[in-house]
C-alpha cells in the first residue's frame, strides 16, 4: 500500500515537473513572439485613440472597452484558429502572408505619407453630421474593430513564425498569451490617453502647486501627443513593414537588401557607447525606407487602376 502511495506521489511529482517545463515553454515563447510584434503594437497604440477623440467624456472608456473586446474576439476565436491551421497543414504560407500584410502596412503608411504632401479634395461630411451619436460611436467602433483584426492578424502572423518549430499545444498557448497580454498593453495605454486631458483637469483642481502645473501640462501636452502618436504610427508601419517584406525576400533567396541592411546597421553600430541604439535606428531606418518606396509604388498602381477604368 505504501509503495502503491509514493508510487503514485513520484508520477504526480513528474507531472508537476512536466506542466512546469510546459509552463516555462510557454512562457518564454510568448515572449520571444510577442517582443517580435512589437513594431505593430506600437501602431495599434498609435492609431486607436483617433476612433475614440471627438465623443463626451462619458463615452471614451466605454467606447476603448468595446473595440478592446473586439480585438479579443478578433484574436482569440479568429485568427488563433487560423494561425494553429496554417501551422498544422500549410506552414510555408505564414511567410507569404506575413509579407502581404508587410505590403499592406507599408501602403497604408505611404498613403498617410502622400495625403500630407499632395491632400484630397475634403470629403463631404454632410452624412456624418446627420449619424446620431449612437450610430456614430457604433461606426467608429466597428471601423477600430476592422482596423485592429488587419493589425492584428499581423501581429499573431509574426508571433506564429517565431513559434512555429514548437509543439502545437505549446504554440497555441504563447499566442493566446500573446493575444491577451498584447490587448491589455495596447487598450490600457489608449485608455490612459484619450483620459488624459481629464486626468489632467482633476490634477489642475488639487491645492498642490507642482500638482496643480504638472495638471495643466497634461491637458496642453494631450494635443501635442495625439498628433506625435500620427507620426509614430506611420514610422512604425513603415519600419515593421518594410522588415517583414526584406526578411521574406530573404527567406526565398533574395538576399541582398538584407545583407545591405545588416552591414549598414554593423557600420553604424561602431558609434562608442551608443552602438547598439545607432546600429538599431541605422537598420530600422533602411527598412523604413524600402517600405516607403515599396508602399509609394502601391498606392501608385492603387491609384492608377481607377483612372484606367474611367478612361476606358
Amino acid at each position: 500500500m505504501a509503495s502503491g502511495l509514493v508510487a503514485l506521489l513520484d508520477d504526480v511529482a513528474g507531472i508537476a515537473k512536466i506542466a512546469a517545463a510546459s509552463v516555462d515553454d510557454i512562457g518564454a515563447a510568448a515572449g520571444k513572439a510577442g517582443s517580435k510584434a512589437v513594431g505593430v503594437v506600437i501602431d495599434d497604440t498609435a492609431v486607436t485613440p483617433g476612433y475614440a477623440v471627438g465623443f463626451t467624456p462619458d463615452r471614451e472608456l466605454p467606447i476603448v472597452a468595446k473595440i478592446a473586446i473586439g480585438s479579443i474576439r478578433n484574436k482569440l476565436i479568429f485568427l488563433l484558429p487560423g494561425a494553429l491551421l496554417l501551422s498544422a497543414f500549410a506552414p510555408w504560407a505564414v511567410t507569404p502572408i506575413l509579407m502581404c500584410g508587410g505590403a499592406y502596412l507599408c501602403f497604408e503608411a505611404a498613403e498617410k505619407i502622400i495625403e500630407k504632401i499632395l491632400p484630397h479634395a475634403e470629403h463631404d461630411e454632410t452624412e456624418g453630421l446627420a449619424l446620431s451619436a449612437k450610430d456614430l460611436e457604433n461606426e467608429k467602433v466597428s471601423g477600430a474593430i476592422r482596423t485592429d483584426l488587419i493589425l492584428s492578424g499581423e501581429i499573431m502572423a509574426i508571433a506564429l513564425s517565431e513559434v512555429s518549430d514548437m509543439s502545437l499545444p505549446v504554440q497555441a498557448a504563447a499566442l493566446a498569451v500573446v493575444a491577451l497580454a498584447i490587448t491589455v498593453i495596447v487598450y490600457g495605454a489608449v485608455a490612459f490617453i484619450v483620459k488624459m486631458d481629464d486626468i489632467g483637469l482633476h490634477l489642475a483642481q488639487r491645492n498642490s502647486a507642482p500638482v496643480k502645473a504638472f495638471g495643466r501640462g497634461m491637458v496642453k501636452a494631450m494635443p501635442v501627443i495625439l498628433k506625435a502618436l500620427t507620426y509614430i504610427g506611420t514610422l512604425a508601419m513603415l519600419w515593421v513593414g518594410g522588415g517583414i517584406l526584406v526578411h521574406g525576400l530573404d527567406h526565398f533567396g533574395v538576399s541582398a537588401i538584407e545583407h545591405g541592411v545588416e552591414a549598414l546597421s554593423h557600420a553604424a553600430a561602431v558609434a562608442p557607447g551608443i552602438g547598439p541604439i545607432t546600429g538599431w535606428a541605422a537598420m530600422a531606418a533602411a527598412y523604413g525606407v524600402f517600405g516607403l518606396v515599396v508602399g509609394s509604388v502601391i498606392a501608385g498602381i492603387v491609384h492608377l487602376i481607377p483612372k484606367r477604368k474611367k478612361a476606358a
